[in-house]
């Protein structure tokens, strides 16, 4: 949004010049878009707010996030003197400030049909917020303490306007629920509470609770920016969508979905369908797929967990580049894949990557890249999956990578990996909770670790690794973490198997999968 700057300014930001300095991105915490440029936190205009910075912090572009997005530094930024105020009733809602001509009250739809700022008080118990503006009006929703429930629609229904932004009020709770059946069920009709034709922002560091009773939770059938606050979404089917892009540049969002969690849905035009979380805390219970995006999805800082889900993480192309992520999946834990001829990758550069799933653990119809940050795979106890599966080969260039799971369908590193790994086959299922050790030739433990899950298969590769050396599998002893990666001791353990670094066979339990051989590959010795 492209307006004059006020001279008293309401703002969830001190200011956003020359970086967004996202929070979490090298540490993996939570975090919220902070400020770096002409303006501190301290500095701030009276009666802004400034979103704190995290512990770990890296730098995106300004230009860039308004290139890419509808969102813009003075989206956030107005004359709370030129507000319009609606107090929210059953027994009729009242206006009264700068555009209460612009605002029209039916019994319990309250439409808002000209831009401006409007901040919203009270309730309805059956009612609906209408934004019906034109194609180039703006239109700012201060959410101050808010609760709507509609018994036969969205609580929010944004028909028409160029941008819509709800803002939460610091300090506030507010409530939205849509009905469990709509009076309007076409197709192209409002199916979510807080549903938006237009591009859609949320904002504020105040809470927003949305029930999605009929079946969807937020909806944007253009673009939608989540930037702060603290957002809970319980869906009938999918969480929150946004169908050109969805842009997460901080605070906290829990959702709880029958069908997806949260998702992009544009599988139509080029260069968009993508969701890029920059920072914030993303948490998500899903009936089917957790995060998604049907081209590119990225996760470049804060933390994304995801509970439960049939597929964790999915998209044509997925780029992990400093996020924390927590995924727990039915099937595939991550999931890069496509209908079309788009390109396929899976690429983890950065962050902490953590995946427990029955079916493959990293899964790309394509490649799997890895270049730096850790990643840690529980994978399948069924000889059907691996922990690993690419289609177009495993790549290591850097960082740390973990997988165990079973032994059918293993697969090591390809021959393009310049840095090299340790593979073995136990021989036998190691119940999960068992310590395993990775141990050199001079009898030093190189690593520790404890899977979650029945383990007959192991890859390890990191820096450590001496390409052509031997290392043997330690099964048992102790370990200082319950789960994950950590030191040990070998006080009571025996040795499962041995292998040679650099010597991988896919299917090395069973013979089944892809042959991919690694530097010197060939059979890894004790299988």
């Amino acid at each position: 949004m492209k307006l004059p700057v006020p001279t008293k300014i309401v703002t969830s930001m001190a200011a956003l010049s020359l970086a967004l300095t996202l929070a979490g991105c090298a540490a993996g915490g939570q975090g919220t878009v902070a400020e770096a440029g002409n303006t501190s936190a301290a500095e701030a205009t009276p009666g802004a707010h400034a979103a704190a910075s995290g512990s770990g912090t890296t730098s995106v572009d300004a230009d860039q996030v308004t290139e890419d997005t509808h969102f813009d530094a003075d989206d956030l930024q107005w004359d709370d003197t030129q507000e319009t105020s609606i107090a929210l009733s059953d027994g009729g809602s009242t206006v009264q400030g700068q555009d209460a001509s612009g605002v029209s009250v039916d019994g319990g739809t309250v439409t808002l049909s000209a831009a401006g700022t409007y901040r919203l008080s009270g309730g309805l118990s059956d009612g609906r917020i209408v934004v019906s503006a034109t194609k180039e009006e703006v239109v700012r929703i201060i959410l101050d303490g808010v609760s709507i429930s509609n018994s036969s629609g969205p609580a929010v229904q944004v028909d028409e306007a160029n941008e819509v932004l709800l803002y939460l009020q610091d300090g506030t709770t507010n409530t939205l629920n849509d009905a469990t059946s709509y009076a309007d069920t076409a197709d192209e009709a409002a199916n979510a509470a807080v549903y938006s034709k237009a591009d859609l922002t949320i904002a504020g560091e105040g809470s927003l609770a949305v029930q999605g009773n009929y079946r969807d939770g937020i909806v944007s059938k253009d673009g939608l920016v989540l930037v702060s606050g603290s957002v809970t979404v319980t869906a009938a089917d999918d969480g929150i969508k946004g169908k050109d892009y969805l842009a997460i540049l901080g605070g906290t969002y829990t959702v709880n979905a029958a069908g997806d969690g949260i998702k992009s849905t544009n599988d139509q035009d080029e260069g968009r369908g993508w969701l890029h979380q920059y920072a914030g805390a993303l948490a998500v219970a899903a009936g089917d797929d957790g995060i998604k995006a049907e081209n590119e999805l990225t996760l470049s800082g804060g933390t994304a967990t995801v509970t439960e889900s049939t597929e964790g993480i999915e998209a044509a192309a997925i780029n992990l580049s400093g996020a924390t992520v927590n995924v727990t999946a039915a099937d595939d834990g991550i999931n890069a894949s496509a209908d079309s001829s788009r390109e396929v990758l899976l690429n983890i550069s950065a962050g902490s990557v953590t995946v427990t799933a029955d079916g493959d653990g990293l899964d790309s119809n394509g490649e799997i890249t890895i270049s730096g940050g850790t990643t840690v795979v529980n994978g399948p106890t069924g000889g059907g999956n691996g922990a690993l599966d690419a289609d177009g080969g495993i790549t290591v260039t850097g960082g740390l990578l973990l997988a165990t799971g079973s032994d059918g369908m293993a697969q090591g590193l390809g021959s393009g990996s310049e840095q090299s790994g340790v593979q073995a086959a136990l021989g036998t299922t190691v119940p999960a909770g068992t310590p395993i050790h990775v141990v050199d030739s001079d009898g030093s433990i190189v690593v520790s670790f404890v899977p979650t899950r029945d383990t007959a298969n192991v890859l390890y590769s990191a820096g450590e690794i001496t390409d052509g050396q031997g290392y043997g599998f330690w099964v048992g002893g102790s370990a200082d973490v319950e789960s994950g990666l950590g030191t040990g001791s070998l006080d009571g353990a025996t040795e499962q198997a041995t292998a040679t670094a650099g010597q991988f066979t896919s299917g090395m339990g069973a013979g089944m999968g892809r042959g991919q051989g690694g530097p010197g590959s060939g059979s890894a010795p004790g299988n």
